[in-house]
């Protein structure tokens, strides 16, 4: 008979299990929504350990609802193609050429890049966008910019019937117009969009950032609705933390029980967040 001998590393996998039981029980049949995005979709190992922990999520009895972005994929695409685009006050001008460009990347390349990756790990995960069942319908967010959208209307019928068959919606933000155009969404906004119509437990928004800072330049572990506000109002918030901070804010108000802002470049970020006593994010509650 072969001696087996207690690894330390072992002993501290059992009790980092045992650690985690409360958790595994608070998030039962909870909803999380998780905007994927940043620097992890361009790496392969990121990708493998982002996938990996959407399905354990799924096993552990979570509904995940995954919401992705590609603006970078969509450059490198528009540059090959030759595409051309106009800037208004520092943001795309999403014409007819450029809109059918952003659809065919985020709802097909992106898209399936990450639906494969999660299947290839034992999820069963399937792709829509916006457009499918009437799930984003979107009106234009400014004229000047074309085919850049606002969600004011979010059906999240076919994401419950997939939560119930234990599938994983991964979702691209395009969404549709009144008449039927294809408009683009920015993908926190869609995000916190669709975590409000399934008032879900949590919205997890994953950047290249560790979270919310505050006057100085510390980052900060939980924040109230309320102090955002003032944080923003003060210019302490500012920059590209603003659409995410007011995303937050929107969700909350929409029915989401907490918002937190993490670094997806941390390995495990969700987990981390969703079963140790301290994430590592900034959580944002309505207080």
């Amino acid at each position: 008979m072969r001696k087996q001998t207690m690894n330390r590393d072992w002993i501290a996998t059992a009790r980092t299990l045992n650690e985690a039981l409360p958790y595994l029980q608070r998030y039962e049949g909870a909803t999380v929504v998780i905007k994927f995005g940043g620097n992890a979709m361009g790496d392969d190992a990121a990708m493998e350990s982002f996938a990996r922990d959407i399905v354990l999520m799924r096993h552990v009895g979570v509904n995940p609802v995954v919401v992705h972005g590609g603006g970078p994929m969509i450059n490198e695409m528009l540059a090959k193609l030759g595409v051309e685009s106009d800037w208004v006050g520092g943001k795309r001008v999403t014409d007819a050429a450029t809109v059918e460009v952003v659809e065919m990347v985020l709802a097909g390349r992106v898209n399936k890049r990450i639906v494969q990756a999660i299947n290839a790990e034992g999820g069963r995960a399937v792709g829509l966008s916006g457009k499918d069942a009437n799930l984003m319908v979107c009106e234009p967010t400014d004229p000047r910019l074309g085919f850049v959208g606002t969600p004011v209307e979010v059906d999240p019928f076919v994401l419950k019937r997939l939560a119930e068959a234990e599938t994983i919606p991964v979702i691209a933000p395009i969404g549709v117009g009144r008449d039927g155009e294809t408009f683009n969404v920015n993908g926190d906004t869609a995000a916190g969009a669709i975590a409000a119509a399934l008032k879900a437990d949590r919205l997890l928004l994953l950047t290249d950032v560790a979270g919310v800072k505050n006057a100085d330049g510390q980052f900060v572990t939980e924040l109230t609705a309320m102090q955002i506000r003032d944080m923003t109002r003060e210019g302490i918030i500012s920059g590209g933390m603003i659409p995410k901070t007011e995303t937050a804010l929107s969700a909350i108000e929409g029915g989401v029980r907490a918002v937190v802002i993490l670094d997806g470049r941390v390995e495990n970020a969700c987990l981390l967040e969703l079963y140790t006593e301290q994430g590592p994010g900034s959580i944002i509650r309505q207080g």
